[in-house]
């Protein structure tokens, strides 16, 4: 029996506050005062008789109970919007997927699949999300997205989760032609003279990338630029001395087109899963079972640069 006590609006402020990491940010999108949502989330705890977020740093994490409530409550208020979206409209939906891309996987897998899975399901209407992944992972557990494609997350975020994994992927250091390191006998030892570009905290390939350059004696690096976007990298790249450190599924067609080249650097460490994060239930709908497959497919397809090692 669900506990008398428990309302919407502890639900609501819940899940806005887990998806934005704040609660400041949580109260603003809710349009109540962060003592007000404060003062909700500790009701809820209380009703729950445990701690659902960790309040050890600046931004507000899940717990482990955190993260199961979170799925639950999300996939509840999914199935309140759906009957209450039935109900006012009296029509069946349209067929829908709604799809996180993160970076590995947003320029080049996930467009593709969706255009295969266009031609095998040409009536489902596709939503495409990009963003960090502790962003696009919370809106999963919400029920907000069908599946996250990209690397894997760590071992506490997957918690509740399943991870398909569709191929392995490195991360490089990517320039643009015609940079001094190219024509460098020893390009490692050379990096710290040049602007480093590293992945934000938040991102999957942050620490690989920093325990990597560690390993190269470069120490607590200072990052000139902190990006995982595809179009800003590319851009501040080819238009400086600047060294990308990305995962190769971003840059791939660049690589392609000769637009950025690869450093040769001692890399082959710096790889990770990448494939679909989806909420653990075995009775998926039919049009994610076909947009796994359109996945599936394309990853099977993919040669050169960025393809399984």
């Amino acid at each position: 029996m669900i506990d008398p006590n428990l309302k919407l609006r502890h639900l609501q402020c819940f899940l806005e506050v887990a998806r934005l990491g704040s609660l400041s940010a949580g109260a603003q999108a809710l349009n109540v005062s962060q003592p007000a949502a404060s003062k909700t989330i500790r009701e809820l705890e209380d009703i729950l008789g445990t701690q659902l977020f960790s309040r050890a740093s600046r931004r507000l994490s899940l717990t482990s109970a955190g993260r199961m409530f979170q799925q639950s409550a999300g996939a509840a208020m999914v199935e309140l919007r759906r009957g209450q979206d039935l109900l006012r409209g009296g029509a069946l939906e349209r067929p829908k997927i709604a799809i996180g891309a993160l970076p590995s996987a947003a320029t080049d897998l996930v467009p593709r699949a969706c255009l295969a899975f266009r031609r095998v399901a040409p009536d489902c209407q596709v939503r495409i999300s990009t963003g960090p992944n502790w962003l696009l992972m919370a809106q999963l557990r919400e029920g907000d997205l069908d599946m996250v494609v990209g690397r894997m997350a760590s071992v506490p975020v997957m918690e509740g989760l399943t991870f398909r994994q569709l191929y392995s992927e490195k991360v490089g250091a990517y320039v643009r032609q015609g940079h001094p390191l190219l024509e460098d006998p020893a390009p490692v030892g050379a990096l710290v003279g040049y602007p480093l570009m590293l992945p934000p905290s938040g991102a999957v390939i942050s620490p690989v990338v920093r325990a990597f350059l560690s390993r190269q004696g470069i120490d607590n690096p200072v990052a000139a630029f902190e990006c995982v976007s595809h179009d800003v990298g590319r851009r501040i790249v080819a238009e400086s001395d600047v060294v990308w450190f990305i995962s190769q599924g971003v840059v791939r067609e660049d690589v392609d087109r000769g637009l950025l080249v690869v450093l040769s650097l001692p890399t082959e460490l710096l790889g990770g899963p990448v494939g679909m994060s989806m909420r653990d239930n075995a009775d998926w709908p039919l049009e994610q079972k076909l947009m796994m497959e359109a996945l599936v497919a394309e990853a099977g397809r993919r040669t050169g640069p960025g393809s399984a090692d």
